[in-house]
C-alpha cells in the first residue's frame, strides 16, 4: 500500500553557497542565496519512489535564502516560522503536494568557518513533507508536530530522524471512503481519511479564503477567466493564500481540468515567465516587481485588495446562468440577508433547505459551493451529450449546440460559451469520457439526469453514513530507545551522512576556504593524422584520360552506393567508426584529389532521400554520417568546391535521429565547427544559386529575395550560427538587393524566431562546440572553471527549465522534461565565453584587486532598484561645492524609498533616504534644489534635496506614475498609466493643466523647455506632439505597430523606439516620418542622438547597439556594438563620450577622439569613429535600470537584488 508521505525533505544553505545571480561565496546579509537540498528521507539510494523534483528547493523557498544576525524572537513577528503549502506540476501533468515550514536556523559551524560568515548567524531553512495525495491538512499537521517536537524543551523519546523515518515508512494512504487511519507523532494523535472515489475529487482545503479575498463579481470573473483559459496571475503577500486560491478555483471547474501551466507559487527569479504567450495560472508574491514585463492580456488577480485587472475584456457569463450563480453564492455567503424577507417557515418547505444559516464556515459550506458550480455547468451545458459526435474531424458539434442554445434562450451565441467550447479543458473532458469507465461515474451527467427527474442534487453523491474502519499505526520503538532518554535540539538536526557524502562536503568547504586548488588543469593537444598519398603519372591521350576518368567516377559512385546502403544497416552492437563501410567511404573521400568521393557520397544521400527515404538514423549511423559529412565538406572547401558544400548543407538538414526524449537531433547542427559557415562569400553564392533555381520568375522581386533569404536563415539557425553573425550576413545580402524595410523586419523576425526554436530544442551553442547550455538559457558563470560551475548551474537552472518545459503543448516532450534538463545542464552548464565566443583567461589576483577598485557595490535598498537618475554638475554644486568629482545618483526601489548617493565619498556613499511612497518608485528627476519621484501608489512626491524634507505630495493620477520631469519655474510634468500627462505648480501644490490625454498608458515623455514642445508615447503605439504654451495638440505620429518605449527629442527631430523592432525618425514641425530604422532583432528600448554628427544610436533587447548616420540620402547602419549580451537599457551620448548599460549588468564607455570630429573615421563614417574606451569586468546580476555620468565617466546600474553597481572608468584597470 502506498504511503501518504512520500518524502521528508530539508532545504536551505548547503556547503556550496551561491547568490541567486550565480556569484560564489558569502556576500552579506542583504543578498539572497540559492537554496539546496540538504537532507531527505528515504535516502537518495532507495528505489521506492521517484526522486524528489530537482526544482523542489527553489520552489519551497521561492524568495531564496537570506542570512540573519538573530534567530527566533517571540517579540518580533518577522522571525516567526511560516507554514504554507505548494503544488508542483510535473511535465506529464501529475501533481506533487508539499507542505512547508520555513524558519531561521543557525548556520552550520563548518559552513560559517569556510565562508567566514559572522558567528551566531542564522539562515532560512525549510522542512517539507512531499506527497502525491492532496491531503493538505494532515501534511501540515504532521509537519508542525515534527517542528514542535524538534524544538520542544521536553525533548523527544527517539532521535528526530527516527521519528521521521517511522512516519514516512509506516503511515499508509487510507482506502477511500472506508478507512480512518490513526497514527501518532510522539504524544500527538493524528487522523486521516479520504472521501469515496465515486464522489467529488478529494479537496482537503477550505474555499473560504478565496471568497473572503474577492467579492462575488470578481470571484465569478476569475472563474470565467479560468474556464476560457486566459493567462492568469494571482498576487498576494501570503504564500498559503496563493496556493489555496489556485487549488480552490481548479476544484470549482470540476469536471473540467486546467490543461496548461500551473504554478500556484512561482519562485521570485522566475518572474520573466509571466511574459509567456501560452495560457497559464501562476501565483506570485505581491512583493515581486513585474514592471517592464509585457502584461498584455494577463488577468492579474490581487487577492490583497480585491482587484482584477486585464487589458483584454473577459466575456461575461450569459443569462440566466449568471444571475442564478451569483444568487446561489450570495445565499451561501449571506443567508440571513438573502432570506430576510422570507417567513421562518414557508408553506411546503422546511428549515432543512438552508441548514447552514448562522453557522461558521465549515466542510458543509465547501460541499455546497462545489455543488453550486456543478449545477452551473449542468445548466450551461444542458443537452450537450446529444452533440457528441466523435468523428474523424471533430468530437463535439459546437455550432449545432450553440444554435440549439440560442433558440432556447432567444439570444445570439454567447462569446463566453463559444470560447469555453473551444478550450483545451472542454476537449479533454470529452476525450476522457469517450470509451472510458469515467463516463459511468460522471457527476455532471448524473446531476443533469437528477435535475431532469426532479431529484435532490445531493442524491448523486455517495452516502457517507457507513461507519469507517479505524486503523491504528503504532510505533513500537517509542520509549524503548535509551531507557527513557530524551533528545533535545537547538537547531534542526542533520541526517547521518555516508562516508562518501561527508568527504564530498569537506572537499567543497575546503575549496571554498582556499585549502584546495580551484579548477583542474586541462591538458591535451589534438593529434594530427597525416595520410600519405602516392600518385602515378600516366601518359595517356586526352580521350583515354577522359574515358579513364569516367570509368573511375562510375566505379566510385557504384562503390559508394553499396557502401552507403550497408552503412544504414549497422546494428546497435556495431561500432560505426570501426566498421568496414565507414573506413572505405572515408578513404574514398580523403584519397580523391578531384573530389569525386566527397561529391559522390553527398549525391548518394541526395538520391536516397529523393527515392523516399525518411532520413531517420540510429545513434550508430548518426555518428558515422556526421563524421563523413564533416570530412567531405572540409575537403570540398579546400578545393573551393562550393557546389558540394551546398549540397552537403541541404542533405544535413534532412537527416536526423531521435533522442531519449523523442526530440529530433539533426546532422546539420553538428557541422557547426566548420569554418566555411563563417564566410560571407559562401552564403552569397548559395543565395545566388537559390535565386537561379527559383522557377517563379514572375513573382515580385522583393518577395522573391525575401523567400530565398528565409531559406538561408533557416540553414544558419540549424547550424547554430550566432544571431549577430547570421544577421550581419543576411542584412548584407538584403542590402545589396534593396528589398525595403518591411521585408527587412520580416527577415529579422523570422531569424530570431527560428533561432529561439532551435535554442528551445537543443540549448544555446558555444562557438564551434555542440555542448548545449541549460534549456533556453545561457550559463551566467563567466569566470568559473568547468568543474566549479557545473553543479550550481544545474541547481539554479532547473527551476527555470522546469517552468519552461510546462509551456510545451506536446505531452511527449513535457513528460520527459526533467531528464532533458538534467542532461543539458550537466553538459553545458560550465560554458564560459566572452562576446566573441571564446573562453576568457583567468585573471590574476593582482588584476582582481585593480578591477575591484573601479567597481563599487552600493547597498541600502531592500527591494529591486526600479528607477535611477544621474544628477548633473549644475544640480550638485549648491550642496557640496563645485568639486570636480561631485556627481550624485538618485535611486528608487520596490522598497518604496528614494535614496541619494554621493560617489565622491568612498565607503559612505549613501547621503540620504527619502521615505513617503507606499508602493514601488518608477521615475525620478531633479533640479538644483528638489527631487521629484513618481510611484505605483499614483502619487508624485517633491523633496528638498538639501534637507531631504518632503515638500509636496501631488495627487491626481488614477494609475501608476511612469514619468516625472522637473521644469523651470517650479513646475513638474508627470505622465501615468491612466493615459494623462499633467503639469503641476509645486508652489501651490495644484495641477495647473492636463496637457495630454491618451487611450492607454504613457511609457515615455520628452519636453523641450525652450520651445514648450512635448512628446509622449506608450502602449497605444502613437507618438503625440503637444504645444504646451499654446495649449493644443500638434500631431499624432502614426506608424509603429506596438508599444513605444523610448523617445528622444532634439530640435525639430523626434526619435522613437518601439516593441515592433523599429526606430523611427520624425519631423516635429511637419508631423511626418522621415526614416524607419529596421535591423534589430527585438524591441528597441533606448534611443539617443549624437548632435555633432547628426547620427542616431539605438539599443535593443537583442543586445546590439547600432550606430546610424546619413549616407546617400538616407540613414544607414554604419556600426554594430556586440559587447553586451543582455537587453540594452541605457544609451547616453555626449560630445566626446558615450555610456551604455545592459540588463546583463555589463557596461561600456566609448570615446570619440577630437581629431575625428571633422573627418571620417576608419570605418567610413563619423559615428563609426566611436571607439570602445573601457568596459569593466562583468558580474552576474539582473539589472533593471542604468544611468551614466559622462562628465566623470561613471556608470551606475540598479539590480533586482537591490544593489547598485557603480563603475568609475577613470580608475585604470
Amino acid at each position: 500500500m502506498a504511503g501518504i508521505f512520500e518524502y521528508f525533505v530539508v532545504c536551505g544553505i548547503g556547503p556550496e553557497i551561491r547568490t541567486l545571480e550565480g556569484e560564489k561565496g558569502f556576500h552579506g546579509t542583504l543578498v539572497m542565496y540559492l537554496p539546496s537540498l540538504l537532507d531527505q528521507y528515504p535516502p537518495p539510494n532507495h528505489t521506492l519512489y521517484p526522486p524528489p523534483p530537482p526544482q523542489l528547493p527553489t520552489c519551497v523557498l521561492p524568495a531564496g535564502v537570506e542570512f540573519y544576525a538573530s534567530g527566533y524572537d517571540s517579540n518580533d513577528s518577522a522571525t516567526f516560522p511560516r507554514s504554507y503549502p505548494i503544488v508542483l506540476t510535473e511535465g506529464d501533468g501529475t501533481k506533487i503536494y508539499v507542505s512547508c515550514i520555513a524558519f531561521r536556523d543557525p548556520v552550520c559551524d563548518d559552513i560559517a568557518e569556510a565562508y567566514q560568515i559572522p558567528a551566531n548567524s542564522f539562515a532560512d531553512k525549510c522542512i517539507c513533507f512531499v506527497s502525491r495525495s492532496p491531503s493538505f491538512n494532515i501534511l501540515r499537521d504532521a509537519l508542525e508536530e515534527l517542528y514542535v517536537l524538534c524544538f520542544s524543551s521536553s525533548g523527544s523519546s527517539k532521535p528526530l530522524w527516527d521519528v521521521i523515518a517511522h512516519t514516512v515508512s509506516n503511515v499508509p494512504l487510507p482506502t477511500p471512503g472506508k478507512d480512518r487511519l490513526l497514527f501518532a507523532i510522539e504524544n500527538s494523535l493524528l487522523a486521516v481519511e479520504v472521501p469515496p472515489m465515486n464522489g467529488l475529487p478529494h479537496a482537503d482545503i477550505s474555499f473560504q479564503p478565496l471568497l473572503q479575498c474577492l467579492d462575488v463579481d470578481n470571484f465569478i470573473m476569475l472563474f470565467t477567466a479560468v474556464l476560457i483559459e486566459r493567462r492568469i496571475l494571482i498576487r498576494s503577500n501570503k504564500y498559503s493564500l496563493l496556493t489555496l486560491a489556485s487549488e480552490a478555483i481548479c476544484h470549482l471547474i470540476y469536471p473540467f481540468r486546467w490543461q496548461h501551466v500551473y504554478i500556484p507559487l512561482l519562485f521570485f527569479s522566475g518572474v520573466d515567465y509571466i511574459d509567456a504567450p501560452t495560457p497559464y495560472m501562476m501565483g506570485l508574491h505581491s512583493g515581486v516587481d513585474t514592471y517592464g514585463l509585457s502584461m498584455d492580456g494577463v488577468v492579474v488577480v490581487d487577492l490583497d485588495i480585491n482587484r482584477i485587472t486585464t487589458s483584454e475584456d473577459i466575456p461575461p457569463v450569459p443569462e440566466p446562468e449568471y444571475s442564478s450563480l451569483r444568487g446561489e453564492i450570495l445565499k451561501l455567503l449571506c443567508p440571513n440577508v438573502m432570506g430576510i424577507d422570507l417567513m421562518k417557515i414557508n408553506p411546503g418547505s422546511s428549515l432543512e433547505q438552508n441548514p447552514k444559516a448562522g453557522r461558521l464556515w465549515g466542510p458543509d459550506h465547501d460541499l455546497q459551493l462545489r455543488l453550486i458550480f456543478l449545477k452551473f455547468f449542468a445548466s450551461l451545458l444542458g443537452g450537450y451529450r446529444n452533440f457528441i459526435e466523435n468523428t474523424a474531424t471533430q468530437v463535439f458539434n459546437n455550432q449545432a449546440f450553440l444554435r440549439k442554445r440560442s433558440r432556447l434562450t432567444n439570444q445570439p451565441p454567447d462569446p463566453m460559451i463559444t470560447q469555453f467550447l473551444e478550450s483545451q479543458g472542454f476537449l479533454d473532458y470529452l476525450e476522457r469520457g469517450l470509451g472510458s469507465d469515467e463516463n459511468s461515474n460522471n457527476l455532471l451527467d448524473k446531476l443533469q439526469d437528477a435535475i431532469g427527474r426532479g431529484q435532490n442534487p445531493l442524491s448523486i453523491l455517495p452516502s457517507d453514513l457507513e461507519e469507517r474502519e479505524i486503523i491504528t499505526i503504532s510505533d513500537s520503538g517509542v520509549g524503548i530507545s535509551g531507557s527513557g532518554a530524551k533528545y533535545c535540539y537547538d537547531r534542526f538536526p542533520a541526517n547521518s551522512r555516508t562516508e562518501e557524502q561527508e568527504e564530498k562536503r569537506k572537499q567543497i568547504l575546503a575549496t571554498a576556504s582556499g585549502a584546495l586548488d580551484s579548477g583542474k588543469q586541462l591538458s591535451g593537444s589534438p593529434s594530427v593524422l597525416a595520410a600519405g598519398k602516392d600518385s602515378k603519372a600516366e601518359s595517356l591521350s586526352p580521350r583515354e584520360r577522359a574515358a579513364e576518368r569516367e570509368r573511375m567516377v562510375l566505379d566510385i559512385k557504384v562503390k559508394l552506393q553499396g557502401l552507403w546502403l550497408r552503412l544504414l544497416k549497422l546494428g546497435s552492437t556495431d561500432d560505426p567508426l570501426s566498421s568496414f563501410e565507414y573506413g572505405t567511404i572515408l578513404a574514398l573521400i580523403e584519397s580523391d584529389a578531384e573530389g569525386i568521393g566527397g561529391s559522390g557520397f553527398v549525391e548518394c544521400i541526395r538520391e536516397h532521400i529523393h527515392s523516399g527515404w525518411l532520413c531517420q538514423l540510429t545513434d550508430e549511423q548518426f555518428i558515422a554520417v556526421k563524421e563523413l559529412l564533416k570530412t567531405a565538406i572540409s575537403r570540398a572547401t579546400s578545393r573551393n568546391d562550393m557546389a558540394t558544400v551546398r549540397d552537403a548543407l541541404e542533405v544535413s538538414a534532412e537527416m536526423f535521429k531521435k533522442d531519449t526524449n523523442n526530440v529530433s537531433d539533426f546532422v546539420q547542427r553538428h557541422l557547426r565547427s566548420l569554418t566555411i559557415w563563417e564566410e560571407l562569400r559562401f552564403w552569397e553564392g548559395y543565395f545566388e544559386y537559390l535565386m537561379e533555381r527559383f522557377s517563379n520568375k514572375s513573382a515580385n522581386y522583393a518577395t522573391l529575395v525575401t523567400t530565398q533569404l528565409i531559406i538561408v536563415a533557416t540553414h544558419m539557425a540549424g547550424l547554430g550560427l550566432p544571431d549577430n553573425d547570421a544577421w550581419y550576413m543576411i542584412e548584407t545580402i538584403a542590402g545589396k538587393n534593396n528589398i525595403g524595410y518591411k521585408h527587412i523586419i520580416k527577415l529579422r523576425g523570422y531569424l530570431s524566431h527560428i533561432q529561439q526554436i532551435c535554442i528551445g530544442y537543443w540549448g544555446i551553442y558555444s562557438i564551434k562546440s555542440q555542448s548545449a547550455a541549460s534549456y533556453g538559457f545561457p550559463t551566467p558563470h563567466l569566470q568559473d572553471s568547468a568543474d566549479d560551475s557545473q553543479q550550481p548551474t544545474e541547481a539554479s537552472g532547473v527551476g527555470r527549465s522546469w517552468v519552461q518545459s510546462m509551456f510545451s503543448r506536446d505531452p511527449s516532450l513535457r513528460g520527459n522534461s526533467l531528464s532533458r534538463v538534467r542532461k543539458w545542464t550537466s553538459d553545458g552548464g560550465s560554458l564560459a565565453a566572452n562576446e566573441n565566443g571564446t573562453r576568457k583567461p583567468d585573471l590574476s589576483s593582482g588584476g582582481q584587486k585593480k578591477i575591484q577598485t573601479s567597481i563599487r557595490t552600493l547597498r541600502g535598498h531592500s527591494g529591486a532598484v526600479t528607477a535611477l537618475h544621474c544628477v548633473t554638475s549644475r544640480e550638485v554644486w549648491d550642496l557640496v561645492g563645485d568639486r570636480e568629482d561631485a556627481g550624485f545618483f538618485i535611486s528608487g526601489s520596490t522598497d518604496c524609498t528614494v535614496r541619494i548617493w554621493d560617489p565622491s565619498v568612498r565607503g559612505s556613499e549613501l547621503r540620504a533616504t527619502l521615505k513617503g511612497h507606499t508602493r514601488t518608485v518608477r521615475s525620478i528627476n531633479s533640479d538644483r534644489g528638489k527631487v521629484v519621484s513618481g510611484s505605483d501608489d499614483y502619487s508624485v512626491l517633491v523633496w528638498d534635496k538639501q534637507t531631504t524634507q518632503l515638500l509636496e505630495e501631488l495627487k491626481g493620477h488614477d494609475a501608476p506614475v511612469s514619468c516625472v520631469r522637473m521644469l523651470s519655474g517650479e513646475r513638474v510634468l508627470t505622465a501615468a498609466h491612466d493615459g494623462t500627462v499633467k503639469m503641476w505648480d509645486v508652489r501651490t501644490d495644484t495641477c495647473v493643466a492636463t496637457v495630454g490625454r491618451y487611450s492607454s498608458a504613457v511609457l515615455c515623455m520628452e519636453y523641450d523647455d525652450s520651445t514648450g514642445i512635448m512628446a509622449a508615447a506608450g502602449r497605444d503605439a502613437v507618438a503625440n506632439i503637444w504645444d504646451i504654451r499654446a495649449g493644443r495638440p500638434m500631431h499624432k505620429l502614426l506608424g509603429h505597430s506596438k508599444w513605444i518605449r523610448s523617445l528622444r527629442m532634439v530640435g525639430d527631430t523626434l526619435i522613437t523606439g518601439s516593441d515592433d523592432w523599429t526606430a523611427r525618425l520624425w519631423s516635429i514641425s511637419q508631423g511626418t516620418c522621415d526614416a524607419v530604422l529596421a535591423c534589430h532583432g527585438g524591441p528597441i528600448l533606448c534611443v539617443d542622438y549624437s548632435a555633432s554628427d547628426r547620427g542616431i544610436i539605438t539599443g535593443s533587447t537583442d543586445g546590439l547597439v547600432r550606430f546610424w548616420e546619413n549616407e546617400e540620402g538616407g540613414l544607414k547602419c554604419v556600426k554594430n556594438v556586440t559587447v553586451h549580451n543582455g537587453s540594452i537599457l541605457s544609451i547616453n551620448a555626449g560630445e566626446h563620450w558615450l555610456g551604455i548599460g545592459a540588463a546583463d549588468n555589463s557596461m561600456s564607455l566609448f570615446h570619440r577622439p577630437q581629431e575625428r570630429l571633422g573627418g571620417l573615421s576608419s570605418s567610413g563614417g563619423k559615428l563609426g569613429g566611436w571607439q570602445l574606451y573601457r568596459t569593466p569586468q562583468r558580474t552576474v546580476a539582473m539589472v533593471r535600470c542604468v544611468a551614466s555620468d559622462l562628465e566623470r565617466k561613471r556608470i551606475c546600474s540598479g539590480g533586482r537584488n537591490g544593489m547598485l553597481r557603480l563603475w568609475d572608468a577613470t580608475i585604470n584597470i
